[in-house]
């Protein structure tokens, strides 16, 4: 998970804290066809006749579908008791570049007839997709398909404190300070 993703579930868990309203996060996958997922640019490739580009051919990711998602929400919040992060049971992790194989097999086309470019990791891009440290991190199965990560208490001061800090940095700092950040507070 991405170092604001993280930050924001701190914010969010430490948010429950203070008042009467139950805050909890929704960790997501790749949600299909939503904006900014892959199926599109992959379709839009493919209709061109290539290339299909992939960031790393190790590359993987969940995925879940779109109604997944809102049932997801809505179940995390009938379920909240407040400060949790609700994870959907989304099965095996997907490799992208299996992905772009199936696709192009689907459109109609054999292997080699689009080809498929590897274009390189991005700066903070992750090859493999953790949804959880470790097991160790799960508190319960909340409901079928929905587990319910431990969340540790964070002091919505701290955190604030943080992000006041963060704003006066230089902006060449500022990535490093959010990594930095996440990481000691796993």
């Amino acid at each position: 998970m991405g170092s604001t993703k993280r930050i924001a579930e701190m914010i969010v868990t430490a948010l429950n804290e203070p008042g009467k309203t139950k805050f909890a996060a929704v960790r997501f996958g790749n949600v299909l066809g939503s904006r900014g997922s892959v199926i599109p640019v992959f379709k839009e490739q493919i209709e061109k006749g290539g290339p299909v580009t992939v960031t790393d051919f190790r590359m993987i990711r969940y995925f879940m579908t779109i109604p997944e998602a809102s049932r997801l929400v809505i179940q995390a919040g009938v379920l909240a008791n407040g400060g949790e992060i609700f994870i959907l049971d989304m099965g095996e992790p997907v490799k992208i570049v299996d992905l772009a194989k199936k696709m192009i097999k689907l459109s109609g086309y054999t292997e080699g007839d689009i080809p498929i470019v590897e274009t390189g990791i991005r700066p903070g891009e992750k090859l493999y997709e953790e949804l959880l440290a470790d097991e160790s991190m799960l508190d319960s199965q909340a409901h079928e398909k929905i587990f319910v990560g431990k969340a540790a208490t964070y002091k919505l001061e701290d955190t604030l404190a943080f992000a006041d800090e963060l704003v006066q940095l230089p902006v060449g700092e500022i990535r490093q300070n959010l990594i930095d950040y996440a990481c000691e507070h796993q």
